[in-house]
């Protein structure tokens, strides 16, 4: 899988010396172990193990712990990459790292799963008690998952993301969704010159992300006409309830069924015609194949990695701007450093304060980012890549790495 940083590209809009390319090239650290555990004298819970370290000169390896049954070590590595450029971005002492076990969640029972995350410190423990590497949830993954992390090490900043009442940070659930929404609305303002009372968006994926950005939006006044997720969707011109959608999704599974309107397709949520299109689920749902079909007026990208390069040279052919995610979901690792300060200090956040920092943080990214993409004639993710670039490379020189 090819990287996230065009040096090429980049040439123009930063100075990349060739050490630090070399550097940017690829991982500092992989390690690929395979989880065995015995449930039963019949039952063997079986998978492979991935950890990526992409670059730490920022500080420790930070990125998520993802629980899917076709991860794969190519993936663990663009995330981990991604993680780097979005706590550059963010300004926050982390580097990028990222986990993911090739395990299905959903075929494991509540025990099951903890005995498999509990397997997975024992096998990095020691990665984990040094603080060089950070976990937070991800796909597949959760709070509870996290607070069986903090029961294995007994060490607080080990880990983040955690329930509240064991250590965690007011907010942290919902911080994702709330950068998301955040960069969606500076982006409204900014790029559309659009009052959040008068927008309309549509949300793809309807998870902790999705729903909490749409949440978000609505609270705002953006009318969110249409949401799906794996299982389908639901579209009512008029706006849905954000709040009984999400119900609806805790009680039957997922968006299909919902008796708030229409039901639509995911490919029918992706060419509607709204203000913001925020695909909130996986990689690469705009690709090639349907970026030509979009009818948004503005991208905020959600999801990690949801636009691939070919659909982006599509869009910017047509002239409709992608927030990048390094910006638009670098709410859920701003809380996590939040949480991360707190556990070593002892020190208590409460939730609007957490709200105020991913606020104020997204903004100071979004700020930095239009004024760089206005004066260079940039796209946003251009200049979003060069700014995180250019503060990798002076951290490089800070500590004489180049």
């Amino acid at each position: 899988m090819e990287r996230v940083v065009d040096f090429e590209g980049l040439q123009d809009y930063v100075d990349i010396p060739a050490a630090a390319r070399r550097l940017l090239s690829k991982p500092e650290k992989e390690i690929h172990l395979n989880l065995n555990l015995k449930t039963s004298s019949d039952d063997l819970i079986e998978g492979d193990c991935y950890v990526v370290y992409d670059c730490t000169v920022r500080g420790p390896a930070k990125g998520g712990l993802r629980m899917s049954a076709d991860v794969t070590q190519a993936e663990a590595r663009r995330l981990a990459e991604l993680m780097t450029l979005k706590t550059a971005l963010a300004g926050i002492p982390f580097g990028g790292g990222k986990s993911c076990l090739s395990i299905s969640p959903t075929k494991l029972s509540r025990f099951e799963k903890t005995a498999v995350i509990k397997e997975y410190v024992h096998l990095i423990r020691a990665e984990l008690e040094r603080g060089e590497y950070i976990p937070a949830p991800d796909m597949g993954t959760g709070p509870t998952d996290m607070a069986v992390i903090f029961g294995e090490t007994h060490i607080p900043e080990s880990v983040t993301g955690k329930p509240p009442r064991v250590g965690g940070l007011p907010g942290r659930l919902e911080a994702t969704g709330r950068g998301v929404s955040q960069a969606a609305l500076l982006a409204l303002d900014a790029i559309l010159s659009r009052p959040a009372g008068q927008a309309t968006a549509a949300v793809q994926g309807y998870g902790n992300v999705g729903s909490h950005t749409a949440m978000f939006l609505a609270e705002a006044g953006v009318v969110v006409v249409a949401a799906s997720d794996v299982t389908g969707g639901v579209y009512c011109e008029d706006g849905l309830d954000p709040w009984k959608l999400k119900e609806h999704v805790r009680n039957e599974g997922g968006v299909r069924g919902f008796p708030g309107g229409d039901e639509i397709t995911n490919a029918d949520l992706l060419a509607l015609e709204v203000d913001v299109l925020l695909p909130c689920a996986r990689e690469d749902v705009l690709n090639g194949n349907n970026a030509a079909d979009v009818r948004a007026a503005l991208i905020v990208e959600g999801a990690n990695g949801p636009t691939t390069r070919e659909a982006e040279a599509v869009l910017v052919e047509r002239a409709i701007p992608v927030v990048p995610d390094i910006l638009a979901n670098g709410g859920g690792v701003i809380a996590s450093y939040v949480e991360w300060r707190k556990a070593k200090s002892g020190a208590l956040t409460t939730k609007e304060e957490t709200f105020e920092l991913i606020d104020d943080r997204i903004r100071q990214a979004f700020d930095v980012m239009m004024e760089l993409a206005e004066d260079r004639g940039c796209s946003l993710r251009t200049a979003c890549l060069a700014i995180a670039v250019q503060e990798l490379v002076e951290s490089m020189r800070d500590r004489g790495w180049i």
